[in-house]
């Protein structure tokens, strides 16, 4: 192996610059759509049909709707602050927590830096309980086309769990996000695809049925207060699925300057949010009218659909696929952050600072950082354990959603905007800003409620 030093070289001739000091960027309106498309359409699609379920015929498509609205809402505001204090010639902020850091101060961004790493941590726990559903899913479609659909198919997860958490640990060593463009197309092309199975599988079995399934109240409970845990739950669900604030600045650092990078993020976002939310509602809507009342959890892992065998077990393939790239998406934040940490903290450190490179037959040369190695293995370790402990899809969801939705996809992006934009108090952007705030926190409120009572309820 050859040692060399990890800090950057002369500056090449060939090599251009943005005015920041760092490479120049070569993003595009197209490369950030599928970004945005890999983080958002992940897991969350999956619970949608159950959440439609639970809302009902008019409660269902109505929240998919307004969630679609707030995302680009909160998406627009948070644009506009990836420079400071001008949108287009200010300072770049790299990363959501750099916003939060040079326009809200110290505290808050302690507060925001927590929960940021608390919702990436959780979704990638959630990635990794998904994906052996789905490895199951696989193992039952063939099982049920072999013995029967009354047959006994029961398959543990924990094995899955471990097989992909040793993939990602391999998948890891991918330095940033401005190298991970090939894992966001294939993982968005794969997204496209089990989202359109899902959709037609569901409106075959509704014509197979010969009617829509379902009731404008949603499927009804044993009681009041399990109707209202429900909803609520339901609702956690659908915040999951939809907000992308963590990495919005992240992805708008890819792109190139000109045109100015807000003006094409906020494009990206709108085309993103249009595409999932054409997917979000006829996944959830094809899949509440095919089962009504006996809607599954995970709509493509719920075995509501057995056949045709091989057509489920491919989109449960394209799911796993999908969710390889979508947890590296999630993950990259975490581990930028930490390699930024180590390096400031431990300067004169070669475990933290020095890079090896590695060359291996057939492959061209990596290089491999010691720390980068070590605390990315064991985050992966830690995210496989928690998803062992805790197997429960939709409630994991749920929370997940509730914890990243109002303070990290509503309340810091309207406070940054607020402040680099020096809108005064009582002013009317003012109120419309803070009652927009305050409505999502309520959301927000009952989803964390119901998720966490199901969670309770399933563990007992």
């Amino acid at each position: 192996m050859d040692v060399k030093n990890s800090l950057p070289i002369a500056t090449s001739e060939l090599v251009a610059y943005d005015e920041d000091g760092q490479v120049k960027r070569s993003g595009t309106l197209w490369s950030a759509v599928a970004h945005i498309i890999t983080a958002v359409i992940g897991s969350g699609v999956l619970s949608l049909a159950w959440s439609t379920a639970q809302l009902g015929w008019i409660g269902g498509p109505v929240a998919l709707l307004c969630f679609a609205i707030i995302t680009n809402v909160s998406s627009s505001l948070l644009s506009d602050c990836y420079r400071t204090p001008d949108p287009v010639t200010g300072k770049r902020n790299h990363s959501y927590m750099d916003a939060v850091r040079v326009n809200l101060g110290k505290r808050r961004t302690w507060f925001a830096g927590f929960l940021q790493f608390l919702t990436l941590y959780g979704t990638s726990c959630a990635y990794v309980l998904t994906t052996a559903n789905s490895l199951r899913a696989i193992l039952k479609a063939n099982c049920y086309h072999k013995e029967g659909h009354q047959a006994p198919c029961t398959y543990g997860g924990n094995i899955y769990m471990v097989m992909f958490g040793a993939i990602q640990i391999v998948m890891s060593f991918i330095p940033d996000l401005h190298n991970m463009l090939w894992v966001s197309v294939l993982a968005a092309i794969m997204s496209f695809t089990y989202s359109f199975i899902g959709l037609g599988l569901g409106m075959t079995k509704v014509i197979g049925n010969g009617r829509i399934m379902g009731s404008i109240t949603g499927i009804p409970a044993t009681n009041t207060a399990n109707k209202i845990w429900l909803v609520f739950q339901a609702l956690g669900d659908i915040a999951f699925a939809y907000p992308y604030a963590l990495l919005l600045l992240e992805i708008q650092d890819t792109l190139k300057s000109s045109p100015p990078e807000n003006q094409t993020m906020k494009k990206a976002s709108m085309v993103a949010i249009i595409v999932t939310t054409f997917f979000y509602l006829s996944c959830g809507c094809f899949g509440y009218g095919a089962f009504g009342n006996d809607t599954p959890g995970n709509i493509l892992t719920g075995f509501g659909f057995y056949e045709p065998y091989w057509l489920v077990a491919f989109a449960n393939a394209c799911i796993i696929l999908h969710l390889v790239g979508g947890y590296q998406m999630y993950s990259q934040p975490i581990y930028n952050a930490a390699d930024r940490w180590c390096s400031r903290k431990f300067p004169d450190s070669d475990f933290a600072n020095k890079t090896y490179l590695v060359k291996l037959p057939l492959f061209p040369g990596y290089e491999l950082n010691l720390f980068r190695l070590c605390f990315r293995t064991v985050y992966v370790i830690s995210t496989t354990g928690i998803a062992i402990l805790f197997p429960y899809f939709n409630q994991v969801l749920g929370v997940l959603g509730a914890i990243n939705f109002w303070p990290l996809a509503i309340y810091f992006p309207v406070e940054i905007y607020l402040q680099q934009r020096k809108i005064g108090a009582w002013t009317k952007q003012w109120i419309v800003l803070r009652m927009f705030s305050f409505v999502c926190f309520l959301v927000t409120v009952m989803g964390l409620v119901g998720s966490i009572q199901g969670i309770i309820s399933q563990k007992l």
